[in-house]
């Protein structure tokens, strides 16, 4: 127990747990693949948090709008906060306003005599105006007022209303905000983090106002899902726990006998982890989860030599008869999970590092540790009058052959001619999210604009100056195509943050200082404004005449960042420009376009469908070199093919007759019952093996029968609990492995069992 516990504590400061998904995925093979898993790991689109304040009348949900951007704004945690009241350039920091004049195109006479004076004569209008307090302080440095005309060309074309200065809904009851995290959409802790301030900020805003905050967006629903699920395996936990130990009081009549029974299992998941954090840079969740469903038939090893302890035997004698069918189990299971280093993706290399180190520890403890620990037998559980019934009855069983060869056809039959998909490829019908919660989503995602998450235009290029500079030449394509109806609208980086070669054409047009000068002068001269009114405005042009070119990182911290990056990814060597679409009503049309001018539309949907194929793909190729190696060392352990195959039957009968069953309740299979599969066979092994393993003697066929009841049934109870789960992943492997223990445990008990001496007690 003390190297438990110091095994423990050295892991909790090592091990760092990942929720990066692309470790669990397939190498991208396609160009619409790269996209979906860069946006599943560091895009700004995971990093987004969409909140809606609601409840109270609009200016005060405007004001308390306010007070939450500013409060989150001065939070490092945040990189954006956006809520409409940064509309405007005027937001952006000094350095950056001279480029007013390179991001947006100006007319061919922007600095003529002439328009500079028409530009000041509706100036002074406008200071007469209810306008006037806005215009004057820009007045000096910005007479044409370019500062509001490049705002409103860079607004989204279905940008929400604005009420009292911040962004509304169409029904002007709820304001709107646009959060974006810095710790990635996958990053559970971090956006468990960024949730509670956001909450905490707006609690002690709203006051007793009754306004109320919603939060969407992956990171919204990544805790939430947390927060549901440790909620739920709490409780399935608790119940299981007291489920299992009274099953184990009740099966050894020993206290203990739970404690024992554990300690394997705990042995083996902090040897698996240890493992896997000496092996890799991080343990990922789904490794933790998957890992320890997987070697879940390890609680059977203790069960198996606490059945067979009796007076008058020495534990140690016990575990070593025992030892040569556990010990080949264990050795047969283990082979099968290597496969998985070969499977060429990091998340399947990782559970079988775990599973195997794990296997091989539980193995071993149950081997030296437990014959140390337990008591003296004072029963024998050959003895049970109970289980003596129990076995007769079973004797009195026909042994299935032809019947067997009927299930399996029946079983192909079903698997063949079930009606629907066989395969669960739509990854959205995976999610654990509240139906309610989706919808409310793509509600908000509509009111502030979101374009279709499905199809977006890819433009690559060596560098990010390319890419933006492609993504300009389809400017006009995509204009046509929105006049011709194929599409509503669309939005691309190019748009916020033109490329250094247009902003360099852009530069060449402005007028040098002695020219602006002569205009100015004579455009003031019809107007009360003094010579000198406007020398900011000369400065400002003159510095954008000769500014470097505005480059991504310069926006930093500024509104236009989350549109850029988002429509702008780099990388090593290589950038992408996205064109995101709005509206698109001919996909064979914007997709020829775009061929033709040297882009390319992406379907992430059938992305995201593919990836999950091919993930499956690779886990079915592993599987199968799986089950050729077990079968080869049963068979090699037990030097009989009759005797391997009544160990092996069992288990394969059980895989067809799971996904049978599965299929003609209407279940579109998915990795998690694959998952739940693996474990339903290492189970269906064990029970075959240790069936087997009794022979011809009376007495070890009751201490077995005994061991499997107690086993199946712990086992039952745990998966049943899971398949009973309002959450898909855990449904998902539940009802898979508790209906594999059913139909193992019958199929083993009628297929496993020694023949021979059951003839000859017949005859007798």
């Amino acid at each position: 127990m003390l190297l438990l516990g110091l095994l423990t504590a050295w892991l909790s400061g090592r091990m760092q747990v990942s929720g990066d998904l692309r470790k669990f995925m397939p190498d991208a093979r396609t160009p619409a693949q790269k996209l979906l898993l860069d946006e599943l790991g560091e895009g700004p689109g995971a990093r987004l948090l969409l909140l809606a304040l609601s409840g109270a009348a609009p200016e005060q949900l405007a004001g308390q709008s306010r007070q939450l951007q500013q409060a989150l704004a001065e939070d490092p945690q945040f990189e954006l906060v956006a809520n409409g009241g940064q509309a405007g350039l005027e937001a952006f920091p000094e350095r950056l306003l001279p480029y007013r004049y390179l991001i947006d195109a100006l007319p061919a006479d922007a600095f003529s005599a002439d328009r500079l004076g028409e530009e000041l004569q509706a100036r002074l209008q406008d200071l007469g105006s209810p306008a006037g307090a806005l215009v004057e302080p820009l007045l000096p440095s910005d007479p044409t007022l370019q500062v509001l005309r490049v705002a409103e060309a860079l607004q989204p074309a279905n940008a929400p209303q604005r009420i009292d200065e911040v962004w509304f809904d169409r029904s002007g009851r709820q304001a709107l905000l646009l959060v974006q995290t810095r710790a990635a959409g996958f990053d559970p802790g971090a956006q468990q983090q960024a949730v509670d301030t956001i909450t905490a900020a707006f609690a002690g805003i709203a006051g007793d106002s009754g306004s109320r905050l919603e939060m969407s967006g992956p990171g919204a629903f990544s805790v939430k899902i947390g927060n549901r699920t440790a909620r739920e395996a709490g409780t399935i936990g608790t119940i299981d726990t007291l489920g299992m130990i009274l099953l184990l009081w009740i099966a050894y009549r020993s206290w203990k006998m739970p404690i024992l029974g554990f300690l394997p299992l705990a042995s083996a998941g902090l040897a698996g982890l240890s493992a896997v954090a000496l092996a890799f840079d991080g343990v990922h969740g789904i490794t933790i989860a998957f890992g320890f469903t997987l070697i879940g038939v390890v609680q059977d090893y203790p069960i198996h030599f606490f059945s067979h302890q009796r007076p008058g035997r020495s534990p140690w004698d016990n575990v070593r008869a025992l030892w040569p069918t556990l010990g080949t189990g264990v050795v047969a299971t283990c082979i099968a999970y290597l496969t998985f280093l070969f499977s060429g993706v990091d998340g399947l290399k990782q559970l079988s590092v775990f599973t195997i180190t794990a296997l091989a520890t539980a193995a071993l403890a149950t081997r030296y540790l437990l014959p140390a620990l337990v008591d003296p037998a004072t029963r024998d559980f050959a003895d049970s009058a109970a289980l003596a019934r129990l076995w007769r009855h079973t004797r009195r069983l026909p042994r299935p052959r032809r019947s067997l060869a009927l299930l399996a056809v029946a079983a192909l039959g079903v698997l063949v001619w079930a009606p629907g998909p066989f395969w669960q490829n739509d990854l959205g019908k995976l999610t654990p999210v509240d139906p309610a919660d989706l919808q409310r989503d793509a509600q908000l995602r509509g009111e502030l604009g979101a374009p279709d998450v499905r199809y977006v235009i890819t433009v690559r290029g060596a560098d990010a100056q390319a890419a933006l500079a492609a993504s300009e030449g389809l400017r006009p394509v995509l204009q046509q195509l929105v006049a011709d109806g194929a599409l509503d609208r669309y939005d691309m980086a190019a748009r916020y943050l033109p490329s250094a070669a247009l902003q360099r054409q852009r530069q060449q047009l402005l007028p040098d200082e002695a020219t602006l000068r002569g205009a100015l002068a004579t455009a003031v001269a019809g107007t009360p404004f003094r010579d000198d009114a406007f020398e900011p405005f000369i400065a400002d042009v003159q510095r954008a005449r000769s500014a470097p070119a505005l480059q991504p990182q310069d926006l930093h911290g500024t509104p236009l960042a989350t549109a850029v990056d988002g429509l702008l990814l780099q990388g090593q060597g290589h950038a992408t420009a996205l064109v995101s679409l709005s509206g698109l009503h001919d996909v064979a049309a914007v997709a020829t376009s775009a061929r033709l001018h040297g882009a390319e539309l992406l379907d992430l949907k059938h992305a995201s469908e593919s990836l999950v194929a091919e993930y499956r793909g690779r886990v079915l190729m592993a599987l199968a070199v799986a089950v050729l190696l077990l079968s080869a060392t049963v068979w090699a352990a037990l030097r009989s093919p009759r005797r391997a195959l009544r160990v092996l039957l069992p288990m394969l009968l059980t895989t067809l007759v799971v996904l049978a069953l599965l299929r003609a309740s209407g279940v579109e299979l998915n990795l998690f019952h694959l998952i739940g599969l693996i474990l339903a066979a290492g189970l269906g092994l064990d029970y075959g093996l240790f069936f087997e393993h009794a022979g011809d003697s009376h007495a070890d066929q009751l201490r077995t029968l005994h061991g499997l009841l107690v086993c199946s049934a712990m086992t039952l109870l745990v998966f049943s609990l899971l398949g009973l789960s309002s959450i898909p992943v855990l449904r998902a492997i539940g009802s898979t492995v508790a209906l594999g223990v059913v139909c193992n445990f019958v199929l083993a008990l009628l297929v496993s069992r020694h023949p021979w001496q059951e003839a000859a007690d017949a005859a007798a």
